[in-house]
């Protein structure tokens, strides 16, 4: 009896997807599709963005218009306070003139002597204070106690010592200028990262090398802030000091006018110090961003 024999296929049977052994991934490849429209709704969010330049001044443009409303409907009377229209009409009289000129430039030569000698005496004791502790000892409980005197208050006291001619002004927007100036710049040589100190030593910088390459520039940001705060307080001190038996100036105009209660030029004069105040602020934040690049500093969320 012979047998035939069974032919035993070749082929491997198909695979048990449940039992096949991992195979190696393969990346998945993004749909051009979706590259060009993540492209696209990026580049129309950066044509919808509004420039800064425009939303910062939409604040002060707002205020205005509101004003100019309620001036037009009569919601603000003209007794209460002049029109945007007649505030820039007093401004152009006055500057074809040359009275609001002049009283500018008087009362920028007062700002800027008394800013000068207030930041002269500010750094040399925040120097003092900041570097030695004997200075810190002396200088630092003094600047705190004088702090709390109310500056403004002391214009009788400076009128008797001084007079009433430029010394007593100039003196107030020293004073002014000071406090500020001398508790930032104090506070950025005292937060300077104690480490960094050490390494410095370390690699053998003496004490003129540590404070010009370590201290001075870790105490930089906050000398800055103190320079903003004090440029807006040499203003400040302006109104005040003007107020004290002036002939010139932006305080003398207003002077005069409160006695024919001309609040166009009031609300003027008031507005030439903002303007003022604000362009000194642009400079110390442009000098800001040029002297602190090498410090990456948070800038906000988008």
């Amino acid at each position: 009896m012979t047998t035939k024999p069974i032919d035993v296929p070749t082929t491997a049977p198909p695979e048990d997807p449940a039992h096949s052994p991992p195979s190696a991934p393969h990346p998945a490849k993004e749909p051009a599709a979706a590259r060009v429209t993540v492209r696209g709704a990026a580049t129309s969010a950066r044509r919808l963005s509004v420039p800064r330049s425009v939303r910062r001044a939409s604040g002060p443009v707002g205020l205005v218009l509101a004003w100019f409303l309620a001036s037009t409907t009569g919601v603000l009377p003209e007794s209460v306070l002049a029109s945007p229209v007649d505030v820039v009409g007093q401004a152009v009289e006055l500057t074809r003139s040359g009275e609001l000129p002049g009283a500018v430039a008087a009362s920028g030569r007062r700002a800027a002597t008394g800013f000068l000698i207030g930041a002269a005496v500010a750094l040399s004791l925040s120097l003092l204070a900041g570097l030695f502790r004997l200075g810190e000892d002396v200088i630092d409980s003094s600047m705190g106690m004088f702090r709390a005197i109310p500056w403004v208050g002391l214009i009788p006291l400076f009128i008797v010592w001084f007079g009433i001619d430029e010394t007593p002004k100039i003196a107030l927007v020293a004073l002014g200028v000071t406090y500020p100036l001398y508790f930032n710049i104090y506070g950025g040589i005292r937060s300077t990262d104690a480490q960094l100190v050490e390494a410095a030593r370390m690699m053998g910088l003496g004490r003129l090398g540590l404070i010009r390459y370590v201290i001075l520039p870790s105490a930089l940001p906050g000398a800055l802030v103190g320079l903003r705060y004090a440029l807006s307080t040499a203003w400040l001190a302006l109104v005040f000091a003007e107020q004290v038996n002036a002939d010139a100036g932006l305080g003398y105009l207003m002077s005069n006018a409160q006695q024919y209660f001309r609040t166009d030029i009031i609300v003027l004069c008031l507005a030439v110090y903002a303007l003022l105040g604000l362009t000194c602020d642009f400079a110390v934040r442009v000098l800001s961003r040029r002297l602190l690049r090498w410090r990456a500093g948070f800038e906000g969320e988008a």
